[in-house]
């Protein structure tokens, strides 16, 4: 029936993937050692945000520089939403010229492109980047911290609270390998970020006097293979930490390690988690970011139907060696929606079960934006279906 709010899709479809069983992952993590020269770490998969691996992962410590990621988070969203572009002039401030620790030496009332702002912060780790673009965005850095703050909210984070956008120490400063994982994982719904991230060396400032040589301080983007971000972190207090991510064979983990004595222990121990999720595990896509799943009738809406899109990839985690039945897909789309509907909100969520069991649920957003249909348009529809039905 076409009105009904959930439906199953692609049951045959589905049916003869391999997936893990129910417990396969609690099984391997209490079999593996990993991270044992660390204080927290943890290992998840993307997509369906299945964990592969923990120790500690839930216990508040200091991120350093790892901050960065949700601040690269708030300007994707800037800019995705158009409220900035890549091209955007940031003019900076004295304030923020005058962090210090990693930085490119921004200049007072100097003006640097947003892609360089950001490159500045993905590979180089800049602060002074940092507090440039939240000063641009929010207003002012408390404002944006502020934000930082409404976004783990937003994405269930309760290990987690910022006092700054850069990760320089601060009392009460805390966040978790797992909340990192999952702002990793939001962060890498923004595709492009890895473009920079994943850049092992690059310059800015390339034709004038002042040219700045970029090195990533996350090495792995040169000796791993597949490995395109995210952001490290040190200071005395955190020690040396990570939140790395890799694609392969179609597969995206990510491995966070934190409080590690070294950059060697810390990139060792990185090298090792990826390499398990890797030889253990496989993914079969089901579908892409912003693929449509359904369309569903709107009330009273300009348009009859509206199709309704993933918000991320969906795809199934597969244990080597073992398979599942009986997969299918539901889509659950909110009554009664109100108009107008915004593209990109969330309207409801995709539901992936293994039989009865529920493996990955994921919201569903509006692909477009629906006004309210005129009184006249709503007139002609109404003495359009008469004449149908007559």
């Amino acid at each position: 029936m076409k009105g009904v709010i959930s439906g199953l899709l692609s049951i045959c479809l589905l049916a003869s993937f391999s997936i893990p069983k129910a417990d396969a992952a609690e099984k391997a993590k209490e079999k593996i050692k990993l991270a044992e020269q660390s204080h927290s770490a943890i290992l998840m998969e993307q997509d369906s945000g299945s964990v592969l691996f923990e120790k500690n992962s839930h216990e508040k410590l200091p991120p350093a520089s790892m901050t960065k990621i949700m601040t690269m988070i708030l300007i994707m969203e800037a800019i995705d939403k158009g409220k900035i572009s890549w091209n955007d002039k940031i003019r900076v401030s004295e304030y923020a010229a005058s962090m210090g620790g990693s930085q490119i030496f921004l200049e007072p009332g100097e003006e640097m492109r947003v892609e360089d702002m950001v490159k500045g912060i993905a590979i180089g780790s800049a602060n002074d980047a940092s507090v440039a673009m939240a000063e641009h965005i929010a207003g002012s850095v408390d404002s944006f911290v502020n934000r930082m703050n409404d976004k783990a909210k937003e994405l269930g984070l309760n290990d987690t609270f910022f006092k700054n956008p850069t990760g320089l120490p601060a009392a009460g400063h805390y966040t978790s390998a797992h909340d990192m994982a999952i702002m990793g994982k939001e962060l890498l719904k923004h595709e492009e970020v890895t473009k920079f991230t994943g850049l092992y060396e690059d310059y800015l400032r390339e034709e004038t006097e002042k040219k700045f040589w970029l090195v990533n301080t996350n090495r792995l983007v040169k000796f791993y293979p597949g490995v395109d971000g995210l952001k490290t972190g040190f200071t005395n207090e955190a020690k040396y930490c990570l939140t790395a991510t890799a694609n392969k064979n179609g597969m995206r983990v990510i491995a966070v390690v934190m409080g590690a004595p070294s950059p060697k222990d810390r990139n060792a121990q990185v090298t090792s988690m990826l390499d398990y999720a890797f030889t253990q595990f496989s993914t079969k896509k089901l579908y892409a970011r912003h693929e449509i799943v359904k369309e569903v009738k709107v009330q009273k809406a300009e348009k009859p139907k509206l199709p309704v899109v993933t918000s991320e990839h969906i795809s199934l985690l597969l244990k080597k060696g073992e398979t599942a039945k009986k997969v299918k897909t539901e889509v659950n789309v909110d009554k009664d929606l109100k108009l107008p509907v915004k593209k990109g909100q969330q309207i409801g969520s995709l539901k992936i079960y293994n039989g009865n069991k529920l493996i990955t649920e994921s919201p569903v957003l509006a692909s477009e934006t629906v006004k309210k249909a005129s009184w006249w348009k709503l007139f002609k529809r109404t003495a359009g279906q008469m004449s149908k039905s007559s």
